[in-house]
This record gives C-alpha cells, sequence and structure tokens, in this order.
C-alpha cells in the first residue's frame, strides 16, 4: 500500500510541476496578444507569425496543463451527487470512472494522435499561413502530452482511490486529498 502512495505522489508531483511551468505560458499570451493588437490598432500593421504564436501558446498550456488540472480536480463536472458523497464513495466514482472512462478514452487520444503527430513530425510540419510560425509538428506534440499526463494522473487517482477504500487514507499525497481540494475549491 505504501508503493501506491509513492506512485500517486510522484504522478502528483510530475503534474504539478507541468502545471507550475507551463502557467507561465499565459503570461506570454497575453504579452504576445497586447503585442499584437497595439501593432494593429497603433501602427497599422500585423504580422501572421505573431497571431500563429498566441494560438499556439494558448494549444499548448491548455494540453500540457491537463494533467495538473485533474490534479487539482479543476475538470467541470456535474457533481450535484458527488460533491456531497462520503469520502469512500468518492473514491469509488473515482475509481470506476477512472478505470472505465479516463484511461480507456486517453488510450484512444494517444492511439489515434500518434500517427498525426508522427507524419507532421516526418517533414517537420509548419504553419499553413504565409509567413506564418515554423513548428507546428512541436505544438501537435502536445496531444500526446495532455494524453500522456492526464492518464498518469488518471492512474493517480486509482492509487489514492485503492489507498482509501483500503482504508489507508492516511498514505494519500497531501495535494490529492478530498478534503483539502474541497477546502481550497471553497476558497477560490
Amino acid at each position: 500500500m505504501r508503493y501506491l502512495g509513492m506512485v500517486a505522489a510522484a504522478i502528483s508531483a510530475l503534474n504539478a510541476a507541468l502545471g507550475a511551468v507551463f502557467a507561465w505560458l499565459s503570461l506570454g499570451i497575453v504579452v504576445v496578444c497586447f503585442s499584437v493588437v497595439v501593432l494593429r490598432y497603433a501602427f497599422a500593421t500585423s504580422f501572421v507569425w505573431m497571431q500563429d504564436l498566441y494560438i499556439w501558446l494558448s494549444g499548448a498550456m491548455f494540453t500540457a496543463v491537463g494533467g495538473f488540472a485533474l490534479l487539482r480536480d479543476s475538470h467541470v463536472r456535474v457533481d450535484i451527487f458527488y460533491r456531497p458523497a462520503s469520502e469512500r464513495r468518492k473514491a469509488w466514482v473515482d475509481l470506476i470512472g477512472s478505470v472505465v472512462f479516463l484511461l480507456p478514452f486517453m488510450f484512444v487520444v494517444i492511439a489515434y494522435s500518434w500517427p498525426f503527430v508522427a507524419r507532421s513530425w516526418s517533414f517537420a510540419e509548419g504553419s499553413a499561413n504565409v509567413g506564418g510560425m515554423p513548428g507546428l509538428f512541436v505544438l501537435k506534440s502536445f496531444i500526446l502530452l495532455f494524453a500522456g499526463a492526464v492518464a498518469l494522473q488518471g492512474i493517480a487517482m486509482i492509487c489514492r482511490s485503492i489507498l482509501i477504500l483500503g482504508g489507508r487514507g492516511d498514505l494519500v499525497p497531501r495535494r490529492m486529498r478530498y478534503d483539502e481540494l474541497a477546502a481550497a475549491e471553497g476558497a477560490a
């Protein structure tokens, strides 16, 4: 059981690090978008590569932080039954949901996007826009990063659920405790 806690903690730490790093892209998005607007309206000029850049930064950020959002329980869900449920019931819902829905869907995303990403890498795909940015293949790789990070966090959720259902909630990593997630959400 201690091993499950260590696995969940390691995965959660990885996704927390990804979230901390890639959240900074939001600052880049704001700066680039602001620059595009100022250039367009104040100087009557624009650059296609800059428009590509803020769209690509947005895509990279939102796909890279998918696992982090799952770690923080920040995904949208209809939870009129989940939120007031006991810790054990939440553990059952997370366990079944991760095994039946989350992991199979992430497998499908990886299986279907792998050829798409590999093809893009094979010819170093760039922007379809004339004057756009090179390196679209890197952005497309974020699809795999998204699916991998979310799948790993799903495995961490399974570990957390098993620990709680096995009566070893004390081994659940601090970041993944239901009571702390609810408290953090209430403060936000």
